[in-house]
């Protein structure tokens, strides 16, 4: 088992954990909580397969990944209320799995001849993807949408992906610092709370 797939599987069951929660916060019964469970740790990259045409999917060329989301959600719905200690170190699993998801994103693009811009598309896609979806059927506004720093720590790997993608550099190297790249500036950005600027909204209500 590689180091990349190891990340991967432990990319894939703390957005699973994270959807469930989203699912068990907005009062989901046990299907809802599945559905942002299974939906967030795989839809980025079921969505990549399917525009890339790698029929079937990953998740069932590899029903590993399908199993971990069920699992998880399955026992976050469970134990939830005896999660707590989970929840802290949560949003760094997370970042884990974001750099992982982006580089695996980006790599299969490359590998599948996409352009620069198509190829870091692909790997954003892959890591944010559930992400959205999860957002979008609990209610939220997506977190990719608002002010922290998360796709666009997405978009700096795929970018130094697809780059050092032209040069000697062996690719598992060239995967592994670029997957470093996501996870340090997402763990930054959640300890310094850095965000993006963005337009403060100066209407007045009448």
């Amino acid at each position: 088992m590689t180091l990349l797939y190891t990340l991967d599987l432990l990319g894939t069951a703390a957005f699973a954990a994270s959807g469930a929660l989203a699912g068990i916060r907005r009062d989901m019964d046990i299907f809802g909580v599945l559905v942002l469970g299974i939906v967030t740790a795989i839809g980025g990259g079921t969505m990549r397969d399917l525009l890339l045409g790698d029929i079937p999917p990953f998740i069932f060329q590899n029903e590993t990944y399908l199993y971990i989301s069920i699992a998880v959600s399955l026992a976050v719905f469970v134990f939830h209320r005896n999660l707590d200690l989970l929840r802290h170190p949560l949003p760094y699993f997370d970042a884990v799995g974001l750099g992982t998801f982006v580089v695996i994103g980006t790599g299969k693009a490359l590998d599948y001849q996409i352009g620069f811009v198509g190829s870091v598309m692909m790997g954003v896609m892959t890591a944010t993807a559930g992400g959205m979806f999860r957002d979008v059927l609990s209610s939220r506004v997506p977190l990719v949408l608002q002010k922290e720093v998360y796709a666009s720590a997405c978009l700096a790997g795929g970018v130094l992906l697809s780059l050092l993608n032209h040069t000697s550099i062996p690719r598992p190297w060239a995967l592994l610092v670029s997957a470093l790249t996501v996870i340090i500036l997402r763990l930054l950005a959640i300890r310094y709370n850095w965000s993006l600027p963005r337009r403060c909204n100066d209407t007045v209500e009448q």
